[in-house]
């Protein structure tokens, strides 16, 4: 097995996928992990949407612990290397944006919240008065 160099881009071939990330066939034998926040520049809800067993894919080398584990990251090997490190929660700066996501208003978000939290107490009362009215062997229908 030949020696992986930190900060190298080589191609690999997916062998599993979890809730957290990507196993990648590396091309000397190893395997690596692409952790799901190392997958796309945007969230990524469901590693399933943007990845499946055999695919071919190309990587940047993270890391290589002692231990045998192998750090990858398929965002950054799509930037051609660039480094632009993955936004974390209360690290941007007052005002900052993440780049190359869409972003969605509070309001909108907001919005969307009432909407469904509106349609779920609807449901409810629904049911509720269902099983109220049910019991005295006739059903209301709305």
């Amino acid at each position: 097995m030949s020696s992986l160099s930190v900060g190298s881009i080589v191609e690999g071939v997916v062998t599993g996928i979890t809730n957290f990330g990507a196993f990648i066939l590396l091309p000397n034998g190893e395997t690596g992990l692409v952790h799901i926040s190392e997958v796309a520049d945007s969230y990524v809800k469901d590693i399933n949407e943007h990845l499946q067993k055999k695919d071919k894919v190309k990587v940047k080398i993270l890391s290589v612990n002692g231990d045998g584990k192998v750090g990858l990251s398929i965002r950054r090997a799509l930037n051609d290397g660039k480094d632009t490190p993955a936004p974390r929660r209360g690290s941007r700066g007052a005002g900052s944006r993440p780049v190359g996501r869409t972003v969605v208003s509070f309001e909108d978000k907001l919005a969307k919240f009432i909407k469904e939290s509106d349609e779920k107490q609807h449901d409810l009362k629904k049911n509720t008065d269902a099983k109220r009215s049910g019991g005295k062997g006739f059903r209301q229908f709305e």
